[in-house]
């Protein structure tokens, strides 16, 4: 039986819980699109200079990336229904000053204030399905819902976005927000009822959150500069440094303190750490081919915002379908691995005949069968994956692992932004230099070399999602990803303070030796269950 499961009989409400908790999340997940769609006309009204102007989404990511395990442990502390309200109040306060801006500090302290508050929001958000939800199918279902909002909202938002822009204000991308918040605050405090005896009372690790936030901080404007300055910019390389030495510092601190801001059970688990390291990875991927679908579908197309939303609709409906039929009616009937490895393996299938894009490329033909089968799979991997990571977890911890949920997609999507991005310009300067010579046209030639690009940066995309999928699992990982022993026994010495025996060659139970087997024993036979 779960440890998370409750001797109440489940809460009545829960599922009307479900429908506010699912609209703060469609908020949060329609603003990190809707807000790309009016940076030109907020750019032009506000007078931010070209060089400020990647501070209005860069605000937010460090603010959100850097807290969101702080923002995890106030939720187990103070309770995530409290947390839940606060974050929802302090983003619609926070979306009100982004509408209201008269310049670009006031815009960018409240893209930051958005950040934090976010922080607090989807911790609490993940955590409490986490602890309302104990059933199988109703786990399944609940999941299955709230991994088609977050994995489609992000398309939704281009839609709603083109239409406030195109039809009333920018300024009104900031101020839709203030209604979802409201609605979703009042419903969360009158019908949320979290299950007594789930919160962690222990006190604050201070040093912890030091470290984590300015670990993740660092990271997360290594990646973000990156993709301006080049991967070989002094500070960039300088943020990646500062960033391994933080999050070291951030492990060894946590495996010897008695309060941990992230206990490294919730890392060290087989199925949980395999799967944040999974959603990182296809993360990596998605953002990085969202970004250049848009792209595509607006400069090369010539598509007006509204319908670039529309068509990306395909790939909302596959989500849907993938996350809320095939997910939710097969997550306990067969193993977890079962759905996210196809789904992502799908989802590669249809990037994969996204990287046939040329200036004629039909819409029909190529684009709307990619989009469709890269939301059908992702949004049938999704589901189970944002389940396996909260199942099981002690009540105490739910706040810090669904955090950690929201991390790995916060630093994928700086990743991939980054990465892809500096692949398709790398390819597109490589495209012009190859082609100058012969070209007739100015133009046709720019738009050919940013093609070029965008199908270089997808083949990438196409490998990340196929090592997503990964081989076959050995029967020994049943459940879900991969065992971590190994990297359980390191933390449990680092935080006795033994030596670390198999860190020396040669000595018995050593990786080099020959006489120790690591291997994990597999579990004795036996039907596989579905998580009750």
């Amino acid at each position: 039986m779960s440890r998370i499961a409750d001797t109440a009989l489940p809460d009545p409400s829960r599922w009307k819980a479900l429908a506010f908790i699912a609209l703060a999340q469609l908020m949060v997940v329609l603003d990190a699109t809707i807000v790309n769609i009016a940076l030109p006309s907020a750019q032009t009204d506000l007078g931010i200079s070209d060089g400020n102007k990647q501070w209005v989404i860069t605000a937010y990511a460090l603010a959100f990336g850097g807290l969101l395990l702080f923002g995890g442990r106030i939720a187990d502390l103070w309770g995530r229904k409290r947390t839940f309200v606060v974050g929802l109040v302090g983003f619609a306060l926070a979306s009100a000053l982004g509408g209201a801006a008269q310049n670009e500090a006031m815009m960018f302290g409240s893209r930051a204030l958005q950040g934090v508050f976010g922080a607090l929001l989807a911790p609490a958000a993940l955590s409490l399905l986490a602890v309302m939800f104990t059933d199988a199918k109703e786990r399944a279902k609940a999941f299955g819902i709230y991994g088609a909002i977050a994995g489609g909202g992000g398309a939704v938002g281009l839609i709603l976005g083109g239409f406030l822009t195109e039809y009333l204000n920018w300024r009104w991308t900031f101020f839709v927000n203030i209604p979802f918040a409201v609605v979703a605050a009042a419903g969360a405090y009158f019908v949320i009822r979290e299950p007594s005896g789930a919160r962690n009372r222990a006190p604050l690790d201070i040093p912890g959150v030091i470290l984590s936030t300015l670990g993740l901080v660092a990271l997360v404007y290594g990646f973000t500069r990156a993709e301006s300055s080049g991967w070989s910019d002094g500070l960039t390389i300088g943020m990646f440094i500062a960033s391994a030495v933080l999050l070291l510092a951030f492990v060894v601190t946590e495996s010897r303190v008695k309060s941990p801001l992230l206990p490294l059970r919730v890392l060290t688990e087989r199925n949980r750490g395999g799967v944040y390291l999974s959603l990182g990875l296809a993360i990596i991927a998605m953002f990085g081919l969202f970004l250049f679908l848009t792209y595509y579908l607006q400069v090369v197309k010539g598509y007006s915002p509204v319908k670039t939303g529309f068509a990306f609709l395909p790939m909302i409906a596959g989500m849907i379908t993938g996350s809320t039929q095939i997910g939710t009616r097969l997550m306990t009937r067969v193993p977890p691995r079962l759905l996210m490895g196809p789904g992502f393996l799908v989802a590669a299938v249809g990037m994969l005949l996204l990287t046939q894009l040329d200036l004629g490329t039909s819409y029909a033909a190529v684009i709307l069968p990619g989009m469709l089968l890269l939301g059908l799979g992702m949004g049938t991997a999704f589901m189970p994956a944002m389940s396996l990571a909260t199942h099981g977890i002690e009540p105490r911890d739910a706040g810090v692992a669904s955090a950690m949920v929201n991390t790995s997609q916060q630093v994928g999507g700086a990743i991939g932004t980054a990465l892809l991005n500096t692949i398709a310009a790398s390819a597109t300067t490589a495209y012009v230099a190859d082609h100058a010579a012969r070209a007739t046209d100015p133009r046709l030639l720019e738009l050919q070399a940013m093609v070029s690009g965008f199908a270089a940066a997808i083949w990438w995309a196409v490998g990340i999602g196929r090592v997503t999928a990964g081989p076959r699992p050995s029967p020994a990982c049943s459940a879900g990803a991969a065992p971590l022993p190994w990297l359980r026994s390191v933390i449990r010495r680092l935080g006795s303070g033994r030596e670390t025996p198999w860190l020396r060659p040669g000595q018995p139970g050593s990786l080099s030796g020959a006489r120790a087997d690591p291997r994990p024993r597999p579990p004795a036979p036996g039907r596989w269950r579905a998580p009750s």
